[in-house]
């Protein structure tokens, strides 16, 4: 998406190659964290998200790139010598293990194997239960790369100037002004009742809480940051589900972009579908 997001960027922002304040309160992967902080001149970026194994990992990343490398070669060396069968075994045991740290404090180790599950897991996924254990099955893959030393080091420098924490989306409220940058990736709303994905967090994330999403938006407007919100648009599937259009038309700006779909159980229905773009400007 970044090759249609970095098109409804800000004028003022595009024009000057620089962001005083960038926020990403729901972080994720960061795509475009990563993508802005190699084209734009980021003063201070405030790096949020309610998952505290993403955001432990990527501390770890920041303050600790040299040891978590030194783990993943390790787990890549033992990984890649065995046979399928054994492979197999391997990643259930290295499950086993996380789930055993995923309460700990922030842990090189715990980092390192939540990248060799990203790395080995079925279709890249995070995926937790009802009791926050992570549950993604084993992914078939003949020559996984579980660690890349030369990207995590770039990711390293570029999260050298940011606030990383565990926090809800709402605690940005209290550091955003008017010359601040804020863009919003929540879980996305299921476009149907079968395509519903709500494991990124054990709690999910539902129409309260894009409710909520949408008055904390309206705070930040009259704080005077500029706003974006990605989301998955309802009308793939019923031209007449206006949930979007009627939480944020009528104040705000709704672009619809062409978006590829690459998780999805059934391969046949991996694709274009649309996806839509908030601003407040």
């Amino acid at each position: 998406m970044i090759n249609q997001i970095k098109e409804f960027l800000p004028p003022e922002i595009v024009a000057a190659k620089k962001v005083d304040k960038y926020f990403e309160p729901f972080l994720g992967g960061g795509a475009v964290f990563f993508w802005l902080s190699k084209e734009y001149q980021i003063k201070k970026s405030y790096l949020y998200d309610i998952n505290p194994e993403i955001i432990s990992a990527f501390q770890i990343v920041r303050d600790s790139v040299t040891q978590l490398i030194s783990k993943l070669k390790k787990l890549q060396n033992d990984y890649i010598s065995l046979s399928n069968l054994n492979r197999e075994k391997f990643y259930y045991d290295c499950r086993d293990d996380y789930n055993r740290l995923i309460k700990s404090n922030k842990s090189i180790e715990r980092a390192a194997l939540l990248i060799f599950l990203n790395k080995t897991g079925f279709n890249g996924l995070f995926r937790v239960n009802s009791q926050g254990l992570f549950n993604v099955p084993f992914g078939r893959y003949d020559n996984p790369t579980i660690c890349d030393g030369e990207n995590l080091l770039a990711v390293s420098e570029a999260l050298e100037n940011t606030e990383i924490e565990c926090k809800d989306f709402g605690y940005c409220l209290g550091k955003v002004d008017k010359n601040s940058l804020v863009y919003f990736d929540p879980p996305y709303r299921p476009i149907s009742r079968t395509a519903s994905f709500t494991g990124y967090i054990k709690d999910g994330f539902n129409d309260q809480d894009q409710r909520r999403l949408k008055e904390v938006y309206d705070k930040l407007t009259k704080k005077g940051a500029k706003v974006i919100l990605s989301n998955s648009d309802p009308k793939n599937i019923d031209v007449d589900d206006n949930f979007f259009d009627d939480l944020f038309g009528r104040n705000y700006k709704i672009e619809r972009l062409q978006a590829t779909r690459m998780i999805n159980c059934n391969a046949e229905k991996r694709g274009v579908i649309k996806e839509i773009l908030v601003m407040n400007y």
